[in-house]
C-alpha cells in the first residue's frame, strides 16, 4: 500500500498502470494454479493460450509504464527515478517468471501429445520376414549368394545416397524457413512496437483533450462572473447618480442572467 501511495504522489497514470499490472499478475497466478488441476490435454491447451494472451497484454502495460517513466525522468529527482526503475525491473522479473512457467507447461503438453500419437512396436512381422530370408538363402548356391549380396549392397548404397539427398534438402528448406521466419518475426516486432506507440500517444491525446475541455468550461464561468460583477458595479454607480434608471438596470440584469 505504501508503494501505491508513493506512485500516486509521483503520477496518477503510473499508479493506475501499476494497479492494472498487479491485476494481471493475480490473474496469471490463479490461471497457472487452475492449469495444474486440469488433466484433459485439450483444456490444458486452451488454458495455456488464454494465459499467453494475458501475458501479452501485461507486457504491453509494462511498456506503457516504461514510457511514462522515461517521459518524467527529467522532472524527477534521482531517488524517484531509481524507485521507478526498480519498480519496472520487478514487474519485468515477475512477468519472466510466468513466461518460464508457460514454457514448462508447453513442454509437458508436447510430451503428452507425443505419447498419445506414439504407436506400439511389435517384432512378429520382422521375425517372419527374417525367417523367410534364411530359408531362401539356404537354397541358393555360393554364386547366387554373392550376386544377391552385391545387389543388396548396391541397393543399400543407393538408398543411403537418396537419404543423404533428402536430409540435405530438408536442411536447406529448414535454413530458408528459419531465415524467413526470423525476418517475419522482426517485422512483426517492429509493427507491434509501432502499434504500442500509437496506442500510447492516443491515450495521452485523449487525456489532454479532456483537460482542455475542463479548462475552457472553467474560463467561461469566470468570464460570466466577472461580467456580472462589472455590471453590478456600474449599476450601483448609476443608481447613486440617478435613481430614475433603476428599471432600465433591472431589465439589463434580467437579460444578462438569461444569457
Amino acid at each position: 500500500m505504501k508503494k501505491m501511495d508513493s506512485l500516486s504522489a509521483i503520477s496518477g497514470d503510473l499508479a493506475e498502470l501499476d494497479g492494472q499490472i498487479k491485476d494481471f499478475f493475480r490473474a496469471l497466478s490463479n490461471g497457472f494454479q487452475k492449469l495444474e488441476k486440469i488433466k484433459d490435454t485439450n483444456r490444458q491447451s486452451r488454458q495455456l493460450d488464454e494465459l499467453t494472451d494475458k501475458m501479452r497484454e501485461c507486457k504491453g502495460l509494462i511498456k506503457d509504464f516504461d514510457r511514462e517513466v522515461k517521459e518524467m525522468e527529467r522532472r524527477n529527482t534521482p531517488q524517484t527515478n531509481r524507485l521507478l526503475n526498480e519498480k519496472k525491473q520487478s514487474m519485468v522479473k515477475e512477468l519472466n517468471y510466468f513466461v518460464s512457467l508457460k514454457k514448462q507447461y508447453a513442454s509437458k503438453l508436447e510430451d503428452k501429445l507425443a505419447e498419445l500419437f506414439e504407436g506400439p512396436h511389435g517384432g512378429g512381422i520382422i521375425g517372419d520376414e527374417a525367417e523367410e530370408d534364411v530359408l531362401l538363402a539356404s537354397s541358393m548356391t555360393n554364386e547366387q549368394l554373392m550376386d544377391t549380396g552385391n545387389r543388396m549392397m548396391d541397393e543399400t548404397d543407393q538408398a543411403i545416397e537418396r537419404s543423404k539427398k533428402v536430409v540435405q534438402d530438408t536442411v536447406n528448406v529448414g535454413a530458408d524457413t528459419a531465415a524467413s521466419l526470423k525476418a517475419q518475426t522482426e517485422q512483426m516486432g517492429r509493427i507491434v512496437n509501432d502499434l504500442d506507440t500509437i496506442h500510447f500517444s492516443t491515450k495521452k491525446a485523449s487525456k489532454l483533450v479532456k483537460e482542455l475541455g475542463r479548462q475552457i468550461a472553467t474560463d467561461r464561468c469566470i468570464v460570466s462572473l466577472l461580467s456580472i460583477i462589472v455590471f453590478g458595479v456600474i449599476a450601483i454607480i448609476i443608481v447613486k447618480v440617478d435613481t430614475t434608471l433603476i428599471p432600465i438596470i433591472f431589465v439589463a440584469f434580467s437579460s444578462l442572467s438569461v444569457i
